[in-house]
């Protein structure tokens, strides 16, 4: 069994969800889980939605809902060529799912509803896509990924219950496959025991992916995007990148955990754990080489590979009464820090003062503000970048940093970080 999983640029447009059918026609003589992507912007749609509910104005919000389910019945007409009821249908019935949610006034927190809101858009592309795949003779089954994936109740990052996810997934596999070689599924929602909906956190599609590639012990994994490959920096912020054609999963890792955006954080674990090749092609040109992710013994030689992350804060934490920053201390902040569910990029510590720098979340900073100032002075700089480099060379670093100023810096012989301005 083969994995391929889309993003909603793959989908966005009708001539583009034509060629992901055709993707999927190319390898349907064998067993093929695909995973699917909301279509385009409309995860960014339903943010907007969800804050339009969530500060009060629930018709406004309704609207907005209503033209979105407008916009998916269209681009299924569209791509299906007629009107299908059964389809049609469906997509109500969904939608149902996001109209009760905004129909009451809200009383649980925002993450809660974010992921009721949110989880709707890929539920409602791979419904389209199946129907259209079985329409022009691709026979496959959909499923509800939340019948299986279970998760804790951590809203917006949700944990997987792998006992529950493992067992229930090889069963609806396992029976789909007996009648389908291709089955079609949705990336980034799970749901808890309470069968409410969850999200795995941004492109946690990938990651869903990965899973199920693990339970059910996948030949590989295919992530197409619309790339030629993977490439060793951002090329919307760095001019001259170069495409890499392998790289192991260690190199991978290193490059989630410093922010870079083409795979994500959780994605390698469950692949490597069990040596599944992952290959990251283009949707646009399958013949393109595309980059080859696995454990090899073999030295790679690679380019330097550049993170930038953008709109960071630099806090320093000190204490009032001149104690040092040991084990005591460093417990208590780090317990602060997770109890808001704020994440720490890069941390550095002197005798009395502990400096962590952490994306700009201003809902999540407010409270992890209110509750350090109990005990500590706390002071902050915004409005910075976190600068990654792994394989760095001198020159690049000159280059890259022309005109900045560090603020922070953390050097090994591979890698080195700077918060800069």
């Amino acid at each position: 069994m083969k994995v391929f999983k889309f993003g909603g640029a793959s989908i966005e447009t009708v001539e583009r969800a034509r060629h992901v059918a055709q993707l999927v026609s190319d390898d349907r003589n064998q067993k093929l889980l695909v995973v699917i992507s909301a279509k385009g912007k409309t995860t960014n749609a339903l943010e907007k939605i969800v804050d339009t509910f969530y500060s009060g104005h629930i018709s406004e919000a309704q609207q907005l809902f209503a033209a979105l389910e407008a916009d998916h019945q269209l681009y299924a007409d569209q791509l299906l060529g007629f009107r299908s009821d059964a389809l049609s249908q469906k997509l109500t019935e969904l939608c149902t799912e996001v109209e009760w949610v905004l129909s009451e006034q809200h009383d649980r927190p925002y993450d809660y509803y974010y992921d009721q809101i949110v989880s709707i858009g890929e539920l409602l592309s791979t419904s389209i896509m199946a129907a259209y795949l079985n329409q022009i003779g691709i026979s496959s089954e959909w499923i509800d990924v939340r019948d299986m994936m279970k998760t804790d109740d951590t809203y917006r990052d949700a944990n997987i219950q792998w006992d529950k996810t493992e067992k229930l997934a090889k069963n609806v596999f396992d029976k789909a496959f007996e009648r389908y070689k291709v089955v079609i599924t949705q990336g980034y929602i799970g749901s808890t025991d309470d069968n409410a909906s969850v999200t795995l956190g941004r492109e946690g599609s990938d990651y869903s992916a990965a899973v199920f590639a693990n339970i059910m012990n996948a030949e590989s994994v295919t992530i197409w995007k619309d790339v030629p490959s993977l490439l060793n920096a951002d090329p919307k912020i760095f001019p001259n990148t170069v495409p890499i054609e392998e790289i192991t999963f260690h190199e991978v890792i290193e490059m989630a955990y410093y922010g870079a955006q083409v795979i994500h954080p959780k994605t390698i674990k469950p692949l490597q754990n069990k040596n599944i090749p992952l290959y990251v092609k283009c949707f646009l040109d399958k013949n393109l080489k595309g980059t080859l992710i696995h454990n090899t013994v073999k030295s790679i030689q690679y380019p330097p590979i550049m993170v930038l992350k953008t709109n960071q804060i630099l806090l320093q934490v000190n204490t009032r009464d001149y104690s040092f920053i040991t084990e005591d201390n460093l417990s208590k902040i780090y317990n602060l820090f997770h109890d808001c569910k704020i994440k720490i990029n890069m941390i550095q510590n002197a005798a009395i003062s502990f400096v962590a720098c952490i994306d700009n979340n201003p809902d999540r900073l407010e409270e992890l503000l209110k509750a350090l100032e109990k005990e500590y002075d706390v002071k902050r700089n915004e409005n910075l970048f976190l600068f990654t480099v792994r394989h760095y060379t001198q020159n690049i670093l000159d280059e890259e940093l022309r005109n900045r100023t560090i603020l922070l810096e953390q050097k090994t012989r591979q890698t080195i970080q700077m918060v800069v301005q």
